[in-house]
């Protein structure tokens, strides 16, 4: 099916207004593109660590919608300049001008599919898409099969690779793990396979939890291993009790620099004495920070490791 795309000009500040009318005519999903800067409670929310410069001194927006090759586009149209020419007499709309396009029907949830292919963290550790076949796979390899889903997390970005190396080099055999920001459950996965025997992870995103599950399954963990619980651990107490208190030989948290500060300050309480707590997800220019935050919250750093333009701390209680 094709759709016809549809991008009006207008100010950022009659963007609500604006969105507010188009739902009022059976508009749903629209795309927004502005100047405005976000919040650092929608930075955290998205998981965003770099942003962006934008020109704040640019006030106008960029509103993008679509409608079905048998709409009725004229009537449409018609309706959308009505309803600007009502808004106008009391608030900024700017031009008001409409551009249209055409765009073919596309799968935008699993499109990306097609550039998931397997790969190897190491020489023994290989993540296998779900829906990929291994041309090659050795008696000694431990392969690992994801579908993300909507969750963050192939294993293909340079701070899951960090994080699978860290858990890999400092785990034991019988340990209890704690995942933070579990995603798709791929470092909760690699622990359970690599040894430990019971896995808690936890994620604010109740679509990671259910990725988590379906992809421990398909890797032929159980829920007597691996437990996911929606929630964020550094402010909600009940999650905080229902993971536990110094019981966990090992701590990992592949998110944000942002996030692994505070967290820093959390995470020890549920880690055993000696414990370690691996993170990754830290852009190098926050490196310094975070360092400073592990040590001030009673940990002693063992190594730093970095790829590319991000870095992995390895701390121990």
């Amino acid at each position: 099916m094709k759709w016809t795309k549809l991008t009006l000009s207008t100010m950022a500040e009659a963007v609500d207004l604006v969105s507010d009318m188009l739902n009022g005519l059976g508009i749903e999903g629209i795309e927004i593109i502005d100047n405005v800067p976000i919040t650092e409670q929608e930075k955290k929310a998205m998981f965003i660590d770099i942003l962006p410069e934008l020109n704040t001194e640019d006030k106008t927006a960029l509103v993008s919608f679509y409608l079905e090759e048998d709409a009725n586009l004229q009537e449409t149209l018609d309706a959308i300049k009505e309803g600007l020419k009502d808004l106008s007499e009391f608030t900024d709309i700017g031009s008001g001008l409409i551009e249209l396009s055409e765009t073919e029907d596309v799968d935008w949830i699993n499109n990306w599919k097609a550039y998931f292919k397997p790969f190897r963290i190491d020489e023994t550790i290989v993540i296998k898409p779900t829906w990929e076949k291994l041309d090659e796979v050795k008696a000694t390899d431990l392969v690992i099969e994801i579908d993300p889903g909507t969750a963050f997390g192939t294993g293909s970005h340079e701070t899951t690779k960090l994080c699978i190396l860290g858990i890999k080099k400092y785990i034991k055999t019988g340990i209890r793990l704690l995942d933070v920001g579990c995603g798709s459950g791929i470092l909760s996965i690699i622990g359970a396979k690599l040894g430990a025997r019971e896995v808690v992870g936890t994620d604010i995103d109740p679509n990671a939890v259910k990725a988590a599950y379906e992809n421990s399954e398909v890797n032929q963990i159980g829920t007597e291993t691996i437990t996911i619980a929606s929630g964020d651990i550094i402010t909600d107490t009940t999650l905080q009790e229902q993971v536990g208190f110094e019981g966990f030989d090992m701590a990992v948290a592949n998110i944000l620099a942002d996030i692994i500060i505070p967290l820093s300050g959390e995470i020890g309480q549920h880690i055993k004495p000696g414990g370690i707590f691996i993170s990754s997800g830290i852009i190098n220019t926050k490196k310094e920070q975070v360092k400073t935050a592990i040590l001030n919250n009673g940990f002693q750093i063992l190594e730093i490791n970095e790829m590319g333009d991000w870095v992995s701390i390895v701390a121990q209680k």
